[in-house]
């Protein structure tokens, strides 16, 4: 059973890999297939800032949203010292070429933890929209030209979330997927809920209850949705107030939800109520990782359920007693990463979670997620530095990167260049 398993999970491996072959671009946050995974090669290891770096851009202020990127063109949120939410565009050149004043917001969400800048934009080549955490929606054209903009707050209802809304949108074949899920007190009158709207003008073609028993700041969730597929279906994965759904991509309809994330039954680990989500699911076809926060576990899950799959078995691949607090986890040739707060990096097997091994990196704290390339992950921790770590089941740390810049948002990978955008500037690695 266990060989016919990895077979099927090295298979379904290769054909997600397969899919990010062609593509040199980085259009959301996770990259061309939304998993954290370039298939660039010959990408520079080491850098400094007199060290491959081929230019960097001075930014109006610090944000945590990763840029995105489509052919020569660059695009990323901040905020100025106006209180000014800003849309940026930037040649792959290191030249700014346009910037559109989105909403205004504040600079500071929780101390230097975020602010109304943190989703990152999301870009198809023509079209780029932007989400800001006070509830703005907009969409432009690559050349800056305002199509539409709303204000998601007056449609679904004022936002009850500790620090803003940070949940990055999801882009798919003309359809933008958001998850709003906040709330406080009783459970009936939450406004809590999961959209699709049409990407080009921004009208609903469906919206759904994401109803919960949630309680306290586990109410509020600042992971983003993410999407599920395999050769027999595709899934929208909304995740926070104690459950992942998975959602009917048609009609937004709930075909499962798992819990057991923030379990009242366990009583070696009791129920906090200060659980709130942060990092977001990450799938292979066939198995789908679930993070929890702090304390608390990583589940593997199968994507066939229906209904309630908590206590089901059959659905449940195995359990992790450790989760990352912010990070979004990455899976690689049968291994899943787990970049944790505290930077230790700890790798478990994909198939059976049995631990591969869990070694310190950078003693810092770690907002951004990791991502990878030619053999390599690289984590970035909030000072700044950047550990490049040896794919694979042995440990080794390739290099320490540091350009003495603070840094919450996650490297971008796109023609030959990493992308890293610290609270000053956005840098162009690129091997000379």
């Amino acid at each position: 059973m266990v060989i016919r398993y990895r077979a099927f999970l090295f298979a379904a491996l290769s054909f997600a890999l397969a899919e990010t072959a062609t593509a040199d671009n980085w259009p959301n946050w996770r990259g061309p297939s939304g998993n954290g995974i370039s298939t660039e090669k010959n990408l520079p290891t080491e850098w400094s800032p007199d060290k491959n770096v081929a230019w960097k851009l001075a930014l109006p202020g610090p944000a945590g949203a990763t840029p995105v990127v489509w052919g020569d063109r660059i695009f990323l949120t901040s905020v100025n010292d106006a209180g000014e939410l800003l849309l940026i565009a930037a040649s792959t050149e290191g030249k700014q070429l346009w910037q559109q004043v989105v909403a205004a917001g504040n600079q500071v969400a929780r101390g230097d933890e975020g602010n109304s800048a943190s989703p990152s934009p999301v870009t198809d080549g023509k079209h780029v929209w932007a989400f800001m955490g006070e509830g703005t929606l907009a969409c432009y054209t690559v050349d800056g030209r305002e199509v539409w903009k709303a204000d998601v707050q007056e449609r679904y209802g004022k936002f009850s979330i500790q620090f803003g809304m940070s949940s990055t949108p999801v882009l798919d074949n003309g359809v933008l997927y958001l998850q709003l899920i906040h709330g406080e007190g009783n459970p009936e009158t939450r406004e809590a809920c999961v959209v699709a709207l049409e990407a080009a003008t921004g009208k609903q073609i469906w919206k759904v209850d994401r109803p919960s028993d949630a309680e306290a700041e586990n109410e509020h969730s600042y992971a983003s949705p993410m999407l599920y597929q395999d050769d027999k279906q595709k899934l929208l994965l909304s995740h926070g107030a104690d459950f992942i759904v998975a959602h009917d991509l048609k009609d937004g309809h709930e075909v499962w939800r798992c819990g057991g994330l923030n379990s009242r039954d366990d009583k070696s680990l009791p129920y906090d109520p200060t659980l709130r989500f942060v990092a977001s699911p990450v799938s292979v076809p066939g198995l789908i990782i679930v993070p929890s926060a702090k304390q608390h576990p990583v589940i593997a899950i199968r994507p066939n359920g229906s209904g309630d799959i908590t206590s089901a078995a059959d659905q449940h691949v195995w359990t992790w007693k450790r989760t990352p607090d912010v990070p979004t986890p990455v899976i690689v040739d049968d291994l899943v990463y787990l970049c944790m707060e505290n930077g230790n990096l700890t790798v478990l097997e994909a198939q059976t979670g049995t631990e591969v091994y869990s070694q310190a990196t950078r003693r810092q704290r770690h907002r951004a997620s990791p991502v990878y390339a030619d053999g390599k992950l690289y984590l970035t921790s909030r000072d700044g530095h950047v550990a490049v770590i040896q794919a694979g089941r042995e440990f080794k740390v390739l290099a320490d990167n540091d350009l003495g810049e603070d840094q919450s948002a996650s490297p971008v990978i796109s023609n030959g260049t990493i992308y890293l955008r610290t609270f000053q500037h956005l840098w162009a690695i690129r091997q000379k």
